[in-house]
C-alpha cells in the first residue's frame, strides 16, 4: 500500500507568506489586498497577463499555487480539493454593486468559486478531477476524506488542497500538496498543525 504525505505547504496571512513553516514574503505594514496582491506578483517575477483580470480571490490561489509548487505541475492529472466559508461572496457583492448602472461581465464571470479552480487548471494545463467545499471553518477531515478516496479509488496520484478564504478584505490561505514523496506525515494533527502555526 501506497504511503502519501504533505510535500509542500504555503500559508498566506497578514500580509506574509510562509512556506513549509519558514518566512517566504513579509510586506512589512498590513496593506490593503490589491497591494498586497500586486507586491507578491511582482516579487513571484511572474509574467502572467491574465492575473490582472482576475477577482482577489483567484488572485490569492492563483499566487499560492505558484509558491507552492515553484510554478510547476508535472503531473497534468493532479487533482485539485479547495474550499472556504464565503463561496465567491467578496466578488458577488463587488459584481451586485454595478447592477443599477451597467452589470460587470468581468466581475459576472467570477461568481462562482470553482472559477479560481479554472485559472489553476488553465494556467497549469490540468486535466483533472476538482471540487470546492463551503463549510463554516477548515475542516482538515473533509479534506483529507477526498483526497483519500480520489487517490484509494486511483482518480489522482497528486492532489493540491486548498482553503482560500476571503470576506470583508479579510484572507485565509493554506494550501498543501500531497504526494508520495514529502516531509510531514498525511493527516489531521499535522495539518492542523501547519494551519495553525505557533510561531506565526
Amino acid at each position: 500500500m501506497m504511503t502519501f504525505s504533505i510535500k509542500n505547504s504555503v500559508l498566506i496571512r497578514n500580509s506574509k507568506v510562509y512556506k513549509n513553516g519558514e518566512l517566504a514574503f513579509d510586506n512589512g505594514e498590513d496593506p490593503e489586498l490589491a497591494e498586497f496582491l500586486k507586491s507578491l506578483y511582482k516579487v513571484q517575477n511572474l509574467k502572467y497577463p491574465k492575473f490582472f483580470k482576475m477577482d482577489n480571490l483567484s488572485k490569492l490561489c492563483f499566487l499560492g499555487i505558484e509558491i507552492l509548487t515553484g510554478g510547476i505541475i508535472e503531473d497534468k492529472q493532479t487533482a485539485l480539493v479547495f474550499g472556504n466559508s464565503a463561496s465567491s461572496l467578496d466578488t458577488d457583492k463587488a459584481f451586485t454593486r454595478t447592477i443599477n448602472e451597467y452589470p460587470s461581465p468581468a466581475l459576472f464571470v467570477y461568481t462562482l468559486p470553482n472559477i479560481m479552480l479554472g485559472e489553476i487548471s488553465i494556467r497549469h494545463k490540468l486535466r483533472s478531477e476538482n471540487i470546492f467545499f463551503i463549510a463554516e471553518n477548515f475542516d482538515s477531515s473533509l479534506f483529507l476524506d477526498y483526497s483519500n478516496s480520489l487517490i484509494q479509488h486511483n482518480k489522482a496520484k497528486n492532489v493540491l488542497c486548498g482553503w482560500v478564504d476571503l470576506h470583508n478584505k479579510g484572507y485565509d490561505v493554506f494550501l498543501w500538496e500531497i504526494s508520495r514523496c514529502g516531509s510531514a506525515d498525511l493527516n489531521e494533527d499535522e495539518l492542523m498543525k501547519l494551519y495553525l502555526p505557533t510561531n506565526e
